[in-house]
């Protein structure tokens, strides 16, 4: 059996996976020396991280062919931790970072995806396409016209060399043909080693150097659950758009727990804590990565690159990884979403804008997602909050209420005003065919009204109670005369 998981995780598509993982761990390599930068510490945290995460997910995750490393949704909860205690608290809180997150896997914690509208995952992915474009603005900065045509030559490799061949994917290619170009025209623009300081040394396992202490736990948790549940939004959505853009299934329960082991083993080996990354994601998808080697080989081989090429990485015109990611923003983009928006409920569209809104202000994916999965909850709690009766008095003087509408703690007092005791015939029916009571509110609502009919001597008789409500009327304990039904 495990020598079946390791030919289909790692060996169903070996030269896509080589090629796709080789583009990979060029773009990794800006990302996570930017990322360290924002979050405070040295480029090689951030350039460690993503080799050990890498390379640990491609084991231990759950959905194929998905690239996590250090990412900025994770780093920019990092600052204030670097701040006030210095880098060994960063390595312990990523250290308990991922021990929370293989609770939440453990948990079952992955079901929380399926509970994420659809416009918010269309908003979370128009968002994330926006700050990737964003975050190369900077790029920009003072730069002058030989770097606009650089990136513009990237951009036409990418999109005009699969007419000749998809052998080789296109984005490796043009990182490969922009560093010669660069080198040999001496183009003077700004290259990955103005970036920061790569050292050519191997991570080594370290325990981080702090006092191990509740109180110590106490100072580091509130970071460490942000960050696991951070990561774990982010990764979860990740993961279902690979679904989609692969057609294929993943287990997202055992994605997490996968995060959280590749989080903790990069706590001792001197990174800090990452998750899935969206854009190298679809870089790798669109290169033809699909298996675990992918993930691996983006890994191995960024540590290669700073190891063993480190020369070389640094003279990679950030251009050309400039270009690559606006053809990652564009291709992550759902134009179609903006093709439907007059067709699809207003509703839907408020929603996805406000989720593009958080997250372009924040640059916190998971705040935007959790904002946009509470705006959708309000919606959806707002609509079902809808109550109402057709009353009809039937040929035996009986009137007949017919409930429509969803029975809650929402609809409990409006329930409870759609009768009229004082001046309704000595019997009444209530009909819950097109009804259902939810919860205790529901039948404490149902409670009242008998009781006020009965303190008028009246009858009150019920019918069309689904067993589901009735196994709840009868595990509370309400009993209603139910002749009529």
């Amino acid at each position: 059996m495990f020598l079946d998981w390791i030919k289909q995780g790692f060996f169903s598509n070996v030269r896509r996976d080589l090629l796709s993982g080789l583009t990979v761990a060029f773009a990794l390599i800006p990302e996570a020396i930017a990322f360290s930068l924002m979050a405070g510490v040295d480029p090689m945290v951030g350039l460690y991280a993503s080799f050990l995460i890498a390379v640990s997910i491609s084991f231990f995750g759950g959905r194929p062919g998905m690239i996590s490393a250090a990412t900025g949704a994770m780093a920019s909860l990092m600052g204030p931790i670097v701040a006030k205690y210095g880098i060994e608290y960063l390595f312990a809180t990523t250290v308990l970072t991922g021990i929370l997150q293989w609770v939440m896997g453990a948990l079952k914690f992955g079901r929380f995806i399926s509970f994420v509208p659809q416009p918010v995952i269309v908003g979370f992915v128009n968002a994330l396409a926006i700050v990737i474009f964003m975050a190369q603005l900077p790029n920009f900065v003072d730069a002058t016209w030989v770097m606009y045509l650089m990136v513009a030559g990237t951009l036409l490799i990418i999109y005009l060399f699969p007419l000749l061949t998809k052998a080789v994917p296109s984005a490796l290619v043009a990182i490969i043909i922009m560093t010669i170009v660069s080198v040999l025209t001496h183009a003077g623009v700004k290259t990955v080693g103005d970036m920061g300081a790569i050292t050519q040394t191997l991570p080594s396992f370290h325990i981080p150097d702090v006092s191990l202490s509740f109180h110590m736990i106490l100072t580091v948790l509130p970071y460490a659950l942000a960050l696991a549940v951070v990561g774990m939004t982010e990764s979860l959505l990740t993961a279902n758009l690979v679904d989609e853009l692969t057609d294929t299934g993943s287990n997202k329960n055992r994605e997490i727990k996968g995060q959280g082991i590749a989080n903790i083993i990069t706590g001792f080996f001197g990174g800090m804590a990452g998750c899935a990354m969206i854009g190298q994601t679809v870089i790798n998808v669109k290169s033809g990565g699909r298996s675990r080697l992918s993930t691996f080989v983006a890994g191995v081989f960024l540590l290669f690159l700073i190891i063993v090429l480190g020369s070389v990485v640094k003279v990679i015109p950030m251009a050309a990884l400039v270009g690559v990611m606006v053809m990652v923003s564009v291709g992550t983009f759902d134009w179609h979403s903006l093709r439907t928006l007059k067709k699809v409920p207003l509703g839907d569209t408020v929603v996805m804008i406000v989720t593009v809104a958080i997250v372009v202000a924040t640059s916190n994916l998971a705040l935007g997602v959790i904002a946009g999965v509470i705006l959708s909850a309000l919606r959806f709690g707002w609509k079902m909050a809808r109550i109402h009766a057709h009353v009809i008095i039937n040929d035996k003087g009986i009137k007949i209420y017919t409930i429509e509408g969803q029975m809650f703690f929402g609809t409990m007092s409006h329930f409870i005003q759609l009768f009229d005791a004082q001046n309704d015939p000595d019997e009444i029916v209530i009909d819950f065919s097109h009804s259902h009571l939810w919860d205790q509110s529901a039948t404490n609502a149902l409670t009242k009204v008998a009781g006020k009919y009965e303190a008028l001597g009246k009858r009150v008789a019920v019918k069309g109670i689904n067993p589901e409500s009735r196994r709840l009327m009868d595990q509370i304990g309400l009993t209603l005369d139910s002749s009529h039904s």
